[in-house]
């Protein structure tokens, strides 16, 4: 269980501060999909894949005073920013092995949620075809309004993130 804590800890501490839970959920699914060492089970959701088990865990690191969860007031809507706390570092260090790719945790946490919302649908589809994809994306996704070339861009941008782990 703990290992568990600590592979999610090990993203904060080679991202620094992650903003929003959103862009949380879709880092960690698709680093997942990536063959990185997550244990959250995933189902698809109005904004892509979501992980309920994630959720309950960072829910239970705040708490612990692990992770550091700060609520920004944005008018229409509230922003969380997470960072890794200093016990939650100490913590880490009974588990050495625990961080991952730095370049693939900043290569996800330099985009949008959005555009993460994109690429993590496309990986909970990668079984269908890119035609079934496609059209998945523009029937579930349609208040997005993903263009063609946003399209492209993920799938480019999926290419690039398994290069950077072969």
């Amino acid at each position: 269980m703990l290992k568990d804590h600590a592979n999610v800890m090990g993203l904060f501490l080679q991202a620094g501060e992650i903003i929003g839970r959103k862009k949380l959920q879709k880092m960690i699914y698709i680093a997942k999909k990536l063959n990185a060492p997550f244990s959250e089970k995933y189902t698809f959701h109005m904004f892509g894949p979501y992980s309920e088990e994630l959720s309950l865990r960072m829910e239970e690191l705040c708490n612990l005073g692990f992770v550091v969860e700060r609520k920004e007031d944005k008018g229409h809507y509230v922003q969380y920013r997470y960072t890794l706390s200093t016990e939650g570092e100490r913590f880490l260090g009974m588990y050495p092995n625990q961080s991952l790719s730095k370049e693939l945790v900043e290569a996800l946490n330099d985009k949008s949620s959005r555009f993460l919302e994109l690429v993590s649908t496309l990986l909970y589809f990668e079984d269908l075809d890119m035609a079934e994809q496609k059209e998945k994306v523009h029937t579930l996704k349609a208040k997005q309004n993903y263009s063609d070339e946003e399209l492209d861009e993920a799938y480019t941008y999926i290419h690039m993130l398994r290069g950077l782990l072969s």
